[in-house]
């Protein structure tokens, strides 16, 4: 059934259900008791790496964050927020491997997220993690987002929300941009995910994707945030029913740039592309170089085209929500590394 069908089949049910209540009560009958929320109950750390501070002018530092903190909130999430300090896109998996974090809470939240979370046991706490001792200022170095999960996980969440038993599930994101193809390699949105399933928790990765038109920025819409959060939320939900959420693996959803009005085509199981999304370029001066990125292009010579049917990024660009399980298990294998394996069992 396709999206437009579900939500007028939605609507149609709720309009009977209403009828219904209404019927009932008009005749004296006991009305049952209200649906439990699809996620009640569950505890979830949330994280991303562009930070938990929401201070730029085209809010890329945070706003998918905020977004999906309100959505699993509102289906019945016990979230509490451990994210960067500072923006930390482009930090993989690296850790921070000795010396000091320090985890402080934010007070103050950005306009029109404050109450968004104030039935919930944990109250939506939002906490900023720095490197050091010293409280977190403006020009404090940040903690890596596999920083923030591992921290929370083994320690944090404890100190800080009273989960004596860990979270149940770490969700990052929702990502400026998509973390799709060759980019998977470099995010630390992932970066964070991954670090949750190597302590043995479930994760979900949510990414907001461009719009494929614009190819000289990157900007995220802000209803492709909300949307990207409502679908993140009501999906966790329907993997927590089926009992589909484990730490085998990174369940990576990116949701596509669409018009107001418009809808994604379908949701896709997709693998992880081999396209080269980024063409970077270093400009010297003298010993200094600054770094440029911008988007590849089909004539762009130093990047790679897609050599997969299904890949996650082809998909993406052309409406589909996209879901990929993520492994941590990066052996190589197939016809590519024969002559490899030819040669060390030959004795070399």
């Amino acid at each position: 059934m396709n999206r437009r069908r579900t939500l007028a089949a939605l609507t149609a049910t709720s309009a009977l259900l209403l009828a219904c209540t209404q019927a009932q009560a008009a005749q004296g009958r006991p009305q049952s008791a209200p649906q439990r929320p699809p996620l009640a109950g569950l505890r979830v750390l949330l994280s991303n790496d562009d930070s938990m501070q929401l201070a730029r002018p085209n809010a890329s530092d945070g706003k998918g964050l905020y977004e999906v903190r309100r959505a699993l909130c509102e289906a019945g999430a016990d979230v509490v927020v451990m994210a960067p300090w500072a923006n930390q896109s482009g930090a993989g998996t690296s850790a921070t491997s000795g010396g000091q974090l320090t985890v402080q809470r934010r007070t103050a939240l950005p306009d029109g997220y404050a109450n968004d979370c104030s039935g919930a046991p944990a109250g939506g706490a939002v906490y900023g993690v720095c490197k050091g001792a010293a409280p977190c200022g403006q020009s404090t170095p940040s903690a890596t987002p596999a920083d923030t999960v591992r921290l929370g996980i083994n320690g944090g969440l404890a100190a800080k929300a009273g989960w004596k038993g860990g979270p149940d599930l770490v969700v990052t994101g929702s990502n400026f941009g998509p973390n799709a193809a060759s980019v998977v390699n470099e995010s630390g949105t992932l970066g964070a995910a991954l670090a949750a399933i190597d302590e043995g928790v479930p994760a979900v990765a949510l990414n907001s994707a461009y719009d494929p038109a614009v190819t000289d920025s990157f900007e995220v819409a802000e209803h492709t945030y909300r949307r990207t959060a409502a679908f993140g939320a009501a999906f966790i939900a329907g993997l927590r029913e089926r009992d589909l959420l484990a730490p085998q693996y990174v369940v990576n959803v990116n949701y596509p740039h669409r018009g107001q009005h418009q809808r994604p085509r379908g949701t896709a199981f997709t693998s992880v592309g081999t396209q080269k999304l980024l063409d970077l370029h270093y400009t010297a001066v003298g010993d200094t170089f600054t770094i440029g990125a911008q988007l590849c292009t089909p004539r762009s010579p130093g990047c790679r085209p897609e050599s997969k049917p299904r890949a996650d990024f082809a998909l993406l660009q052309r409406g589909y929500v996209t879901v990929t399980p993520i492994s941590p298990d990066r052996t190589a294998t197939g016809r590519a590394t024969r002559g490899l394996e030819h040669y060390v069992r030959g004795g070399h």
